[in-house]
């Protein structure tokens, strides 16, 4: 029984990386259907899968992200994980075809879940922008702000791992991976050569295909005039390697394997340090 990937918008599930990636749960128009329908098809997901790991955009809609809530609470299920983390659209949807990559293994449901975590680190995600004068999620300085109001600047962002905004010039670079990456690249309404042509060979990309820019794309980077990209690991080995040399626990709360200090199923943090457990000296 393998652990179902899901994530909230069909372009949100890329293609298969190999033919061992599993395909991805698409639950589409969740905030749009009667909630008992809603409930009815993720009771069916758990009933088939066993769990079911939510990948889901911090751009997507508040009225998806409560019914995602809202569901979780009413079937009462420990076995739904609903993961947000701060990845731009695109650089989410890698993170999504990665975790079912890995669903294919013999990995437990919690280490798979908690994998997220772990892989988010080695995802290099951004985009070249036409203006940052919407742009919330990546600081920008008033110089920047202003030169962005002027036509025909553009700018290249890094929301991922470390945010950072350069303006196009033929010195511009960011800051790219230290390791072998391929690269995913989704065109906007921005016309530019800048990601394929400067910064696939700044970074030695070892791959480059594009994708559909996710919907939730432009109300992410603040603009529709953008071409995002992201540098990820594709290989299932590395991957697999990665995962599992770290670590492995239980969740003190709900029992469930973990690597990493929180349950993503159930939320629990590392259980508190009774003072009858610290070390002597630190109990006063």
């Amino acid at each position: 029984m393998s652990t179902a990937i899901a994530v909230t918008s069909a372009d949100m599930a890329l293609p298969p990386q190999d033919e061992r990636t599993l395909p991805a749960v698409v639950l589409q128009g969740l905030d749009k259907e009667p909630l008992e329908h809603a409930l009815a098809a993720v009771q069916s997901l758990i009933d088939q899968h066993g769990h079911l790991i939510v990948v889901c955009s911090g751009a997507v809609s508040p009225e998806v992200a409560r019914r995602l809530h809202t569901i979780r609470s009413l079937l009462e299920s420990d076995r739904i994980a609903l993961f947000r983390p701060g990845l731009p659209p695109l650089g989410l949807a890698v993170l999504a075809r990665q975790l079912r990559q890995l669903a294919s293994c013999d990995l437990s449901p919690g280490v798979l879940a908690s994998a997220g975590r772990l892989l988010t680190h080695y995802i290099h995600a951004g985009a070249l922008l036409g203006s940052v004068t919407r742009l919330d999620r990546v600081p920008v300085g008033l110089k920047q702000h202003a030169k962005s109001w002027v036509p025909g600047h553009h700018f290249a962002v890094l929301a991922h791992p470390e945010p950072q905004l350069v303006r196009i010039a033929p010195e511009a670079a960011l800051p790219g991976p230290e390791f072998g990456t391929s690269m995913l690249v989704a065109k906007g309404q921005l016309q530019s050569d800048w990601v394929t042509a400067t910064l696939v060979p700044q970074w030695n990309a070892q791959g480059l295909r594009e994708a559909v820019l996710p919907a939730e794309s432009a109300a992410w980077w603040g603009t529709g005039k953008l071409i995002e990209f992201a540098a990820f690991l594709p290989d299932l080995s590395v991957l697999y390697q990665l995962v599992t040399s770290v670590r492995q626990g239980s969740c003190h709360w709900c029992g469930i394997d973990v690597i990493g200090d929180r349950c993503v199923f159930c939320s629990a943090g590392p259980p508190p340090i009774l003072e009858n457990q610290l070390p002597a000296g630190r109990g006063s």
